[in-house]
């Protein structure tokens, strides 16, 4: 898929991008070569190929599910500026 000099201005001016037009030559071209690339891909025969979340078929290891930290609220009140009903206040910053 080619992409022309006109299209990446069109897109450089919706991102508010300001490019040369040296540079709107370079990025077509590039961005040419990437579409063509993903158009390569597309081709790829992936029938009968079974997603994968690991390349090398490995299982994450999980740690067991125990408490390892008691719950310090109350003394981090304490040197909290302002808390009500177990809450901490804080000034409000949206009307």
């Amino acid at each position: 898929m080619s992409l022309s000099t006109k299209e990446v201005q069109s897109v450089a001016h919706l991102a508010r991008l300001g490019i040369s037009e040296q540079e709107t030559q370079d990025l077509s071209s590039q961005l040419s070569k990437v579409f063509d690339l993903i158009d390569d891909l597309d081709k790829t025969n992936t029938n009968n190929i079974e997603p994968m979340a690991h390349p090398l078929g490995m299982s994450q290891r999980l740690r067991e599910d125990k408490i390892v930290e008691t719950d310090n609220r109350l003394e981090f009140q304490k040197i909290a500026p302002k808390t009500d009903q177990n809450m901490y206040l804080v000034p409000k910053v949206i009307d």
